[in-house]
């Protein structure tokens, strides 16, 4: 039950196709592209960062106009883009793509839940409202469950940074022509001669989009995996597919810590990374638990790799304190650590910019080898912590040992007793 979570979502970002924008999926969008500045907490949207532009719901015949305008008004052009949207028009997106394009934009993949729509469905009346009313929305930004799929794609070529968090998707598929033959002697049309002019329809269009694809500085193989794809289905990009076509090519990528409401509350973190050489990457997630107010514990997730022999792993802290992980257990294709953080390591980990990890592998001969180490970083960290700890039980001390000697002295309370 604890690595549900991880596993449906590894599962999403390598999956093969899905079903495209059904009747469902769309309930959940706006019917028309909207687009509105958003503020929330703070380093809501990175490091330094409270306030985005969001751009969400399908992509219609009228949202190049509506984006255009709003982005001649926009003076800030540092501010990141934020996208969620099933597709839509093929032909607008490449119109919106080109101005993002020439604004030198920041896309990424994310949701904005507006708070004064707490109670509703993000797009019910009252929230449409709410986002189309001009101003800058209060909000939250999240990139759990988030997608740009089918047309959106195009949208989000078109930025000049492009970033899809670990528990985010990009989408694609074939485009579908719609055609409608009317006027004066259509009638006449044989079923031949419309059949034809379908054809050459079809071929503009894919030689519209490879160039498209290209001049956004995008590999051709892009384009070749689209044409591979029906438009009833979608090909949801996987890490490695987002770095070799040139989308995102981070080497490692990490979502914040965040507060997660649960029968059993917890905070955690994900991140991809590049793996070798090539352009494999393997998932990794960080849960911390409290079993106390001083006590917690904390879990490493990995999608399992080809090392051998006895690993360890551990997380450093500043200079000094570090929570040794032990040897892992193996759950399927996943390896799990976990080890207890001692009150004086949370206060570590929550002063450090960053954390590093470190991994090191015991041979058969008894030697031991550093493998890899690498930084994660701690941003969302103190607030989801002060967050988890009003869920935590409160410290209570260990019932007195047994003793005939009435100068025994009690035992130690369970925090202490655990410290290390």
């Amino acid at each position: 039950m604890m690595f549900r979570f991880l596993l449906l979502t590894a599962l999403l970002l390598t999956s093969g196709a899905l079903r495209a924008e059904t009747a469902a999926e769309k309930a959940g969008f706006a019917p028309r592209l909207l687009i509105y500045s958003a503020r929330g907490p703070a380093n809501a949207c990175g490091a330094g960062c409270d306030r985005w532009i969001a751009i969400e719901g399908q992509v219609d015949a009228g949202a190049a106009a509506r984006v255009g305008r709003f982005l001649r008004d926009a003076k800030d052009t540092t501010r990141p883009i934020y996208f969620h949207s099933p597709g839509g028009s093929v032909r607008p997106s490449y119109a919106i793509a080109r101005m993002l394009r020439g604004r030198k934009a920041v896309a990424r993949v994310g949701r904005t839940i507006a708070t004064a729509c707490a109670s509703g469905t993000q797009v019910d009346a009252a929230c449409l409202k709410v986002k189309t009313a001009g101003g800058e929305v209060e909000a939250e930004l999240t990139t759990r469950n988030a997608m740009c799929n089918s047309a959106c794609g195009y949208l989000f070529l078109g930025a000049t940074t492009r970033e899809v968090a670990p528990d985010a998707a990009l989408a694609v598929h074939n485009s579908r022509l719609t055609l409608v033959v009317r006027g004066p002697g259509s009638e006449r049309l044989s079923a031949r001669q419309i059949a034809e002019f379908k054809q050459r329809s079809v071929a503009n269009a894919d030689r519209e989009r490879a160039a498209f694809v290209v001049s956004m500085g995008i590999s051709r193989e892009l384009d070749d995996l689209i044409r591979t794809v029906k438009f009833e289905n979608l090909h949801v990009l996987s890490r490695a597919e987002l770095y070799r076509f040139g989308i995102d090519r981070r080497s490692l990528l990490e979502t914040p810590w965040t507060f997660e409401t649960a029968a059993r509350p917890y905070v955690h973190k994900m991140a991809a990374a590049r793996h070798g050489d090539g352009a494999a990457f393997r998932m990794m997630e960080w849960r911390l638990s409290c079993e106390t107010r001083t006590r917690a514990r904390l879990m490493f997730v990995r999608e399992s790799g080809e090392e051998a022999g006895n690993r360890t792993m551990v997380l450093v802290a500043g200079q000094e304190k570090s929570v040794a992980l032990g040897k892992p257990v193996r759950l399927g294709r996943f390896e799990v650590w976990s080890d207890v953080v001692t009150s004086d390591a949370m206060q570590a980990m929550l002063a450090a910019p960053r954390l590093r990890i470190g991994e090191s592998t015991q041979t058969a001969e008894g030697k031991s080898n550093n493998l890899a180490t690498f930084e994660i970083d701690t941003l969302g960290l103190e607030p989801s912590w002060t967050r988890l700890l009003g869920s935590c039980p409160p410290d209570t001390p260990r019932p007195a040992a047994a003793s005939t000697n009435p100068g025994a002295t009690p035992a130690a309370p369970a925090a202490a007793a655990a410290a290390k």
